[in-house]
């Protein structure tokens, strides 16, 4: 892409924002309704799924991979909490845009850790894009986005509270041991604030047949602070800081932990006292009573992971913002900004006090986007934009790069019928370039960056929705392909090497939903490849072979007071791989009791692993191989929880 063509994007979304002024002369102020492209039921189709807070806590997850419980296109690793990553149909999340609180954040610093360490005690929501990402998502969303929302005040305080606070305590068999949760939160005419703390720590569990996996206990503690203030008209200034930190023993062979497997053949494990630590701040500002042609929002936010595991220390660094105004027209609405990002990724030698630099990357990203959202009459409704982004890279070595590029999106919602509803969606998303992992920067040999260039994703997906009374039914294909994916993890030092990944598949599902219940069951079958052949169990950065999943998620109330339900995982065998993967079918149940006297006080009881089941989860690391002992779930597990609100 040309300088040139540059110029005519950039003129182009200047042209957009012009013409939208035609919709908007004055202040007063006019309610759409929601898109009908933007429903929960549409996006759904196009591979863009909320995981509410009702589900989150239906869920009552511990850990990031309880979050997606009953899921089936999303899918996480087991083990300990660093060590577990999310694919999205079977893409890891290294190739997806990731954000908290709309933070960006960056990537890990070890391959076999996970990417981003996350608690989810105050977890709000969770939106997931398989592919179709939206232009005003983001850079670098090659494969998608995932964006984690938390909790503040409002959203926990009683009407007409000024005070509140929560105390969750859950003790678990089989290691989980005791995990603590306390937030307070208040309200005085404008001013809010939150604080909230979790610590988790267990003993290492036991599979399903027994065996003790060395490494494996919860030890998380986890650190909130939410600060806002809003005006009477709606001007909104908030501020956030976490820092979520697993610091436990962790299995370790020659001097590296490898939390991902159970063991090493040929290597004998020790522990080491490892750690991956996160820590974010995040200032906001937004116009929640938007009048008139204005909806102002800004946000900047400085991210930062480092993990200590073993002779090697990775710290990866992140400066990111955005400015962006959405415009409403007379028929749907134009989110037109500028966001940008300065990353780092350095590497250290562990072995001696004090740590000594092995090398930096550095990444600098802007970007210029336009998307807009309209219903064109009673039947169609569409999602179209476009950003274009400007790349700067500086290697170890010294060696600078630069690039640019244009990405492009379209979507369209069409009622074929009072039941049924067409969607497609299509995306061409540049990449730019990707940080190498922090921890491994220049150790062994001196990386050298030759044929390193920028990687593009292009993205399709088609699919039906049938809604008929308490029944939802949704089906659609997808295929997502990147080209061009950087060596994030050189083999002897060569960065510039490139794989090329693709996901192919389908999604459905079918959902019952009545007065005192409700239950669905999803289906995924992802064919994973990277360069033309199925994608192996440990291409980190890229993805996994996932093969065939189901997810089963039901729920309901007995009474006003006793509420059951549970979740289930079912993985077919997977013969694509050159060692067959084994299927599994893992379900939990759950029972809880709020009493009618006591409102405030919640009791639940959890049944993981039922059937104590002997599994490895399908997206967990060194499935099949001959020199990995892959790491097993959980076998079952009692979990009791007691929630009191005051």
């Amino acid at each position: 892409m040309t300088k040139t063509a540059a110029g005519r994007i950039a003129l182009s979304v200047l042209m957009c924002t012009t013409a939208t002024f035609a919709y908007a002369q004055d202040d007063t102020p006019f309610d759409l309704g929601t898109i009908r492209i933007e429903t929960s039921h549409a996006q759904s189709v196009l591979g863009n799924d909320e995981i509410t807070v009702e589900e989150i806590e239906k869920r009552n997850p511990a850990t990031i991979a309880d979050v997606f419980a009953g899921e089936s296109s999303i899918t996480a690793s087991g083990g300990a909490a660093i060590a577990q990553k999310v694919y999205v149909n079977g893409i890891e999340e290294s190739l997806l845009s990731v954000t908290i609180d709309g933070a960006r954040q960056n990537k890990s610093a070890f391959h076999h850790t996970g990417n981003v360490v996350i608690d989810p005690a105050l977890l709000k929501s969770v939106e997931v894009s398989a592919g179709l990402s939206p232009a005003d998502q983001g850079p670098n969303a090659l494969a998608g986005s995932i964006n984690y929302t938390t909790k503040d005040a409002r959203d926990l305080l009683e009407p007409g509270d000024a005070f509140g606070g929560m105390y969750t305590l859950s003790y678990g068999s089989n290691g989980q041991g005791l995990r603590n949760t306390l937030t307070l939160f208040g309200q005085q005419g404008g001013f809010e604030y939150l604080f909230s703390g979790t610590r988790a720590n267990g003993d290492d569990y036991d599979d399903g047949s027994g065996s003790t996996i060395l490494g494996s206990a919860a030890d998380l503690t986890d650190y909130i602070a939410k600060l806002a203030y809003t005006t009477a008209g709606g001007q909104r200034l908030s501020f956030s800081a976490s820092q979520t930190t697993d610091s436990g023993l962790r299995a370790s062979q020659n001097g590296f932990i490898r939390p991902d497997f159970a063991e090493v053949v040929g290597r004998p494990s020790t522990l080491y006292s490892a750690m991956s630590r996160r820590k974010s701040y995040t200032f906001t500002y937004e116009d929640e009573n938007p009048t008139g042609m204005f909806a102002p929002y800004a946000q900047i936010s400085y991210n930062e992971q480092a993990m200590d595991v073993g002779v090697l220390y990775g710290v990866n660094k992140s400066l990111s913002g955005v400015v962006k105004n959405e415009f409403q027209l007379g028929n749907g609405t134009l989110n037109v900004g500028i966001d940008f990002f300065d990353e780092s990724a350095e590497g250290y030698d562990n072995s001696v006090s004090p740590r000594v630099s092995s090398g930096r990357e550095k990444l600098r990203n802007i970007g210029v986007f336009a998307q807009a959202r309209q219903d064109l009459s009673d039947r169609v409704s569409v999602s179209y934009g476009a950003r274009y982004d400007w790349a700067s890279f500086e290697a170890a070595d010294g060696t600078d790069f630069n690039d640019d590029g244009l990405s492009v999106n379209g979507s369209v919602d069409v009622v074929l019928s009072d039941q049924l509803t067409l969607n497609a969606g299509v995306a061409s998303s540049w990449g730019g370039y990707e940080l190498g992992e922090a921890a491994l920067v220049n150790y062994g040999t001196a990386w050298n960056y030759a044929g390193f260039t920028s990687s593009r994703a292009t993205a399709y997906r088609l699919g039906l929705r049938y809604e008929n009374g308490p029944w939802t039914a949704k089906a659609a294909v997808f295929d997502t392909e990147i080209k061009d994916i950087n060596a994030v993890l050189p083999t002897a030092g060569a960065r510039g090497a490139t794989d090329d990944l693709t996901s192919r598949g389908f999604d459905g599902s079918l959902t019952y939903t009545g007065t005192r219940g409700f239950a669905a069951i999803n289906y995924t079958y992802a064919d994973v490849e990277t360069n033309g052949s199925t994608v192996a169990t440990t291409a980190y950065y890229l993805g996994r072979p996932v093969g065939h999943i189901f997810g089963l998620e039901a729920g309901y109330d007995i009474t006003p007071e006793w509420g059951v339900g549970g979740t289930a995982q079912i993985a077919l065998e997977n013969d694509d791989t050159p060692t067959t993967l084994p299927g599994y079918e893992v379900l939990n149940l759950f029972a809880e009791y709020q009493p009618s006297r006591f409102e405030n006080l919640n009791l639940r009881l959890d049944v993981h692993n039922v059937f104590d089941e002997t599994y490895a989860s399908r997206s967990s690391d060194g499935l099949g191989l001959t020199n990995v002992v892959p790491i097993t779930e959980p076998g079952r597990t009692f979990t009791l929880t007691a929630t009191l609100k005051f």
